[in-house]
C-alpha cells in the first residue's frame, strides 16, 4: 500500500492527468438475480453424491451417512492410519478404485461409492455387513462370518444405520 501511494504521489501533474484520462477498454456488468447463501458442509456435496448414487445404484443417504461418520464432511480429513478425504479411503484402495487424488471431493466420493457398491454386492445386499467391511475390511468380516467383535466397527455400523434411518426434513 505504501509503495502505491508513493508512486501515485511521485507522478507529475501532466502524467497524473494522462493516467486519469485513460478509458477502460471493456465494461463489465454484473446482475445477480438470486443468491443462495453458503451451503452447510452436510449439503455441499449433494450434486456429487447424486452422481455417485446414480452411477453405482446406491441410496444417496447411504453415501452421505458414510461421509458424515467417516469425516464429518471434511474433504481434507486424514486419519491417524492414513485414510483420506470425505469417505476416508486408504491410499491403495483409492488408487484401485480410480481416485488418483483422494482429497479431491469428486474422486473421493465416486471411489467410495464404487467401493460401497462392491461391498454390497459381495454381501448380497446386506447393508450391515457391507458397512462393517467398509470399516474393518472385508477380510475381518469374512474371518468372523459376521460383524467383527471390534467395538469401533460395531459402533460404526450402529451410527451409519441410525443416520440411514433418519428421515430428511
Amino acid at each position: 500500500m505504501r509503495t502505491l501511494l508513493l508512486t501515485a504521489a511521485a507522478l507529475s501533474a501532466p502524467h497524473a492527468a494522462r493516467v486519469r484520462a485513460i478509458e477502460p477498454l471493456a465494461r463489465v456488468a454484473v446482475n445477480i438475480d438470486s443468491y443462495v447463501g453458503p451451503l452447510s458442509a452436510r449439503d455441499a456435496y449433494d450434486d456429487i453424491i447424486g452422481d455417485a448414487a446414480r452411477e453405482y445404484d446406491l441410496d444417496p443417504r447411504m453415501i452421505k451417512a458414510v461421509m458424515q461418520t467417516e469425516s464429518a464432511f471434511n474433504a481434507m480429513a486424514v486419519s491417524p492410519v492414513g485414510a483420506l478425504g470425505l469417505m476416508q479411503l486408504m491410499p491403495a484402495v483409492a488408487a484401485e478404485l480410480g481416485a488418483q487424488d483422494p482429497l479431491d471431493p469428486r474422486q473421493n466420493i465416486m471411489a467410495g461409492a464404487r467401493y460401497l457398491r462392491q461391498l454390497l454386492d459381495s454381501h448380497r445386499g446386506n447393508v450391515r455387513l457391507a458397512l462393517a467391511s467398509y470399516n474393518a475390511g472385508p477380510g475381518n468380516v469374512a474371518k468372523y462370518g459376521a460383524i467383527p467383535p471390534f467395538k469401533e466397527t460395531r459402533d460404526y455400523v450402529k451410527r451409519v444405520t441410525a443416520l440411514l434411518a433418519e428421515t430428511d426434513d
